[in-house]
């Protein structure tokens, strides 16, 4: 796919690095403070999907109706439509609060290139917000054509952001689910050697081109997709605790028994596979949602 222009041109900006460097920082400091359950519960891993692209419909989709309730206002002069514009601007404002503390918590997360396009964004963002509070504060002193104009100048703003913001999941994949990108076998498959998988080691086995978490606990054998669904860090590598495999980029951390999240920045469960062991082979097959016991080599 190729990029779009203007997420080109914010991604050739490197005089940008050292502040979005140092704010993510900040960022990631301060939400340390809240803890892991308010971060996760921002990122969205209580719904399975980030929270952040919901309430981003609320003030992109109130202040949509502001600006054509303005319009139609401005031509028919009804009072009516004059007071929703002013209701749908706050409301939309209140909606702004929820995306950017959802967004902030996503972006502190994501590396570069992606990094730059949300922190563009985000600036993008906060200049809409404050366009839009400055057309709702002149409509409250009775200024209503400045109200007006001020609304329409920050849903170009929001617009343009919005833009970005599609760059971040359809460019960059931010936001989508990572470990389902690549195929997984529909029918039993040799992957690895029973020999070769030691105990209580997390070890990659490849299909064609699908990397595959192979992982022994006792007699029996867990297989998940390798790559991480927040972000695709290989998993092979990262931190095995228990029944849990963390990422070694992010920390995202996954149950090895049903792929669940544990612990965020994920909110996407990892795929898991069926697993067999038949003459000293590990196989392993697409999960096909019955229970499926590791089978003794016959």
């Amino acid at each position: 796919m190729s990029k779009e222009p203007l997420s080109k041109i914010v991604e050739k900006q490197e005089w940008l690095n050292s502040s979005e460097e140092t704010v993510q920082n900040a960022v990631k400091e301060a939400l340390q403070v809240t803890g892991d359950g308010t971060k996760d519960f921002l990122h969205g891993k209580w719904i399975g999907h980030p929270l952040h692209v919901i309430l981003t419909d609320i003030p992109l989709g109130s202040w949509t109706a502001a600006v054509a309730c303005d319009a139609i206002a401005s031509i028919t002069d009804n009072e009516e439509l004059d007071a929703a514009a002013d209701a749908t601007v706050a409301v939309g404002l209140v909606g702004a609060l929820g995306a950017a503390l959802t967004g902030i918590t996503d972006w502190s997360e994501v590396d570069p290139p992606a990094r730059r396009i949300g922190f563009v964004h985000a600036l993008l963002n906060i200049g809409a917000t404050g366009l839009f509070t400055a057309s709702l504060v002149s409509r409250r002193r009775g200024s209503r054509a400045s109200g007006r104009g001020l609304a329409a100048l920050g849903f170009l703003v929001a617009t343009v952001s919005a833009k970005l913001g599609g760059s971040l999941v359809y460019e960059h994949r931010i936001g989508v689910d990572r470990s389902t990108e690549h195929p997984s076998p529909s029918d039993f498959v040799s992957v690895m050697a029973e020999a070769d998988l030691p105990q209580d080691t997390p070890k990659r086995a490849m299909w064609e081109e699908t990397p595959i978490l192979l992982v022994r606990r006792g007699s029996q054998v867990y297989a998940l997709q390798e790559t991480c669904s927040h972000l695709g860090g290989p998993l092979s590598e990262g931190k095995l605790e228990g029944d849990t495999i963390q990422c070694p980029w992010h920390g995202s951390t996954f149950s090895i028994v049903d792929g669940s999240v544990v612990r965020g920045p994920a909110v996407h469960p990892q795929s898991c596979l069926d697993v067999r062991v038949r003459n000293g082979q590990i196989e392993v097959r697409r999960h096909r949602y019955e229970p499926q016991q590791l089978q003794p080599a016959a």
